[in-house]
């Protein structure tokens, strides 16, 4: 999080400490000034906290204070419980609430346990691959609803229009693995086409990849609840609350993390994979009592004559069955070590199982002579008639309902992922890149929460009403993908690569067919809606990358353009009592410390200060809330929060670089938290120190259109929230302007 500087960022940051160093006191000075000992301590590591489930979830305890001058410094009050460094605002009702968050969510976890979180072969499968799979069930229902237009004669291309979408299915598995190889740390469509077609095509792809998920997501849904009201018609007036349902409950279960999420999902998936070669066992075994001669389909209603457009919208709604194709290449760092080699194993057999299931139910169909329903599923037609109504029906009907319910899980593992790399390039808003608690993106499993259950509401939950807005964003990424796959293989020419860029470009090929005969073909069915989602997140990201580059251009050092404190002459007034003594002091005060802890200071000379200036980065903001704090003429202190210990160092570095003129304390946080551990070590330093009036000073950004102040922090906001409770601290920040 803390970004790096260049040469001339260095340049500029030793300059402005030599102007710091002529007109502030001596580094000495502000050290010995301080009334407190700075060091409290050290959050608890993984190695150090309790751990319970297997040791994958720690509990976290407060900032521990070492042992100081011999004396053990005080530790929290009794009562007040281990408060986990993820924690929000403290007090009743906000512990109350963490209680209830804990209960559902689950302890946080460490940085280090992100390893332990990864996802073996057999639990990827059915997380990464629930989409791709699942998408049978309505696939080939997709195509034939688009041929039946054309009565008998249009289901007779069935067949061959199913070979190509096998074809198309093989082509661009065996490309992907192909990108796998390539991107062995991850290679999306946002990735892949960046690299290699530039900036602009990376954004469109990325484009199309969100929109994508938001569908998933929609359509996943609509379709299992339409498998459940075909078994169980009574429900369909309760079609949209059952949709809204499940996606709170997709919500909490993601909230809870990867490797949770992927048990939670597995045993769905694997039903449903044995219910259909259950069903295509037991449909082939009834065909072959009949010498395999196919049941002559009922009349039809030709609405429609069979043509080229007819065939190519045909092969376009089959081949929704591919969506969720990319997921795996990428989410590969979600693998186990070797995640690359797991990854294209783990591809290798979705491909297989979606070609085998797919291509089973498409026989059946031509051999039932099954069409599609408005009141029944296609794969419910089949199971009545091998099954009858009997438990087996059920079981089909209950596991197909479970994998597409929980299908857009695999939204939910990428589209994260998509959104973090979005707000690593400041296409996004900043929030975006930090992971919660359990080591999740919670605030991006939220937001695709909200938009997937608008659009099914938009939709009512109708899977037929969706699907013209599902092909476009998926092949749009498919496309640009696989043509940028073909660029890399051009200009790498590694071994093998004039295979694997002919597999690439079969794979574009097909793609951009299905992309055109999408958009075109079914463009006043709904597909207008997916390319205006498009146009409209390419306008927002566009705009939010402008508004960072212009926020970095003006908030970097500039050496006549930082402000320095006035001049400080014989440094800050010096403390009531040495350092440390006021914790001494405390001590033997006993039984007035309640009394010593009230706010009962009438006159100026009984308030003893000290300022704690929260600094994130050292660009402009931070140097002017560094100048404030050091004018005031009091005791400061500056705090870093470090994510990790690289960040700790780089920022120590960059500290002495300028000249170490204030005393630095830095705070490891290894559970990714920064504002919490900001409070920790804050209530800390009250409980040790209850006489002192800590005031808090921390930057603020503020932009000239409020429309642009949610993509900055908003910490004064959330540390008034939680220090409100105690006694004697001050919020106060240093506005910094954006033009």
């Amino acid at each position: 999080m803390l970004p790096g500087l260049g040469d001339e960022q260095v340049r500029a940051l030793r300059r402005v400490g030599r102007a710091w160093g002529r007109v502030s006191s001596p580094p000495e000075v502000w050290h010995r000034a301080l009334p407190v000992e700075p060091d409290l301590g050290a959050f608890p590591v993984r190695a150090e906290a309790g751990s319970a489930w297997f040791g994958r979830l720690v509990p976290l305890s407060p900032l521990r204070a070492r042992s100081l001058g011999g004396r053990r410094a005080v530790e929290p009050a009794a009562g007040a419980g281990a408060v986990p460094v993820g924690a929000g605002p403290a007090g009743a009702g906000a512990g109350a609430a963490e209680s209830v968050r804990r209960l559902l969510l689950g302890a946080p976890l460490a940085s280090s346990a992100f390893v332990t979180e990864r996802m073996r072969k057999l639990v990827a499968l059915p997380v990464l691959s629930a989409d791709a799979l699942s998408s049978v069930a309505y696939g080939p229902e997709a195509m034939l609803t688009v041929l039946v237009l054309a009565g008998a004669a249009g289901l007779a291309y069935s067949f061959p229009v199913a070979a190509v979408i096998v074809f198309l299915m093989l082509a661009v598995g065996v490309s992907y693995r192909q990108t796998i190889r390539a991107y062995p740390h991850g290679g999306g469509s946002y990735i892949v086409a960046g690299d290699n077609l530039g900036p602009a095509a990376g954004l469109v792809a990325a484009a199309g990849l969100m929109t994508d998920y938001v569908l998933t997501v929609a359509v996943s849904i609509a379709s299992g609840i339409a498998a459940i009201t075909s078994a169980l018609p009574g429900l369909l007036p309760w079609t949209v609350p059952l949709g809204v349902l499940v996606v709170v409950v997709l919500l909490a279960g993601n909230l809870r993390g990867i490797r949770q999420a992927g048990a939670l999902f597995a045993a769905p998936t694997y039903a449903f994979v044995i219910a259909m070669f259950a069903l295509i066992g037991a449909g082939l075994a009834d065909a072959a009592e009949t010498g395999f001669r196919p049941v002559a389909p009922p009349a039809l209603p030709v609405t429609e004559a069979v043509g080229l457009l007819l065939i190519t919208r045909a092969f376009s709604s089959g081949a929704t069955a591919m969506t969720g194709i990319e997921a795996i290449s990428n989410a590969v760092p979600a693998f186990r070590p070797v995640e690359w080699r797991n990854a294209r194993t783990t591809l290798s057999w979705m491909v297989g199982l979606l070609i085998a299931m797919f291509a089973g139910i498409v026989v059946l169909i031509h051999l039932t002579g099954v069409v599609p329903h408005s009141q029944e599923t296609v794969l419910s037609q089949l199971a009545r008639l091998s099954f009858g109504g009997g438990w087996m029906y059920v079981y089909i009907q209950a596991a197909t309902a479970a994998v597409l319910l929980l299908a857009a899980n695999t939204a939910y593992n990428d589209f994260p992922r998509v959104l973090s790399l979005l707000a690593r390039d400041d296409y996004a808003p900043k929030t975006f890149l930090r992971l919660g608690d359990r080591l999740a993106y919670s605030r991006s499993i939220v937001l695709l929460s909200l938009a997937a259950a608008l659009v099914y509401i938009a939709f009512e939950g109708r899977t037929d009403a969706l699907i013209p807005l599902y092909a476009v964003g998926v092949f749009l990424a498919f496309t640009l993908s696989q043509s940028g796959m073909v660029v890399h293989w051009w200009r790498r020419r590694d071994p093998h690569w004039r295979k694997s860029l002919v597999f690439n470009a079969v794979g574009a090929v097909l793609s951009g067919l299905v992309l055109l005969t999408a958009g075109v073909g079914k463009f006043t069915s709904g597909a207008w809606v997916a390319l205006i989602a498009v146009l409209l997140f390419l306008l927002v990201t566009t705009r939010i990358r402008s508004h960072y580059t212009a926020a970095r251009a003006y908030l970097r050092l500039r050496p006549h353009a930082v402000e320095l404190p006035a001049r400080t002459g014989a440094g800050p007034l010096a403390p009531a009592t040495p350092a440390g003594g006021v914790r001494a002091g405390r001590e033997a005060k006993g039984a007035k410390e309640a009394e010593e802890t009230e706010e009962t200071e009438v006159i100026p000379g009984e308030i003893h200060h000290l300022s704690v200036v929260a600094v994130a980065t050292l660009d402009l903001a931070g140097m002017r809330t560094l100048a404030y704090a050091a004018s005031l003429g009091q005791p400061a202190l500056a705090v870093h929060i470090s994510t990790t210990e690289d960040e700790e160092r780089r920022f120590r570095a960059y500290w002495s670089l300028w000249g170490d003129h204030l005393p630095l304390q830095t705070v490891l946080s290894p559970y990714r938290a920064v504002v919490a551990p900001l409070v920790h070590y804050i209530e800390t330093l009250h409980r040790l120190n209850p006489e002192l009036t800590l005031t808090v000073i921390l930057p603020e950004i503020v932009t000239r259109h409020r429309r642009h102040q949610f993509l900055h922090s908003r910490t004064a906001a959330r540390l008034r929230r939680a220090l409100r409770h105690l006694p004697k601290i001050v919020i106060t920040t240093v506005p910094f302007h954006l033009p």
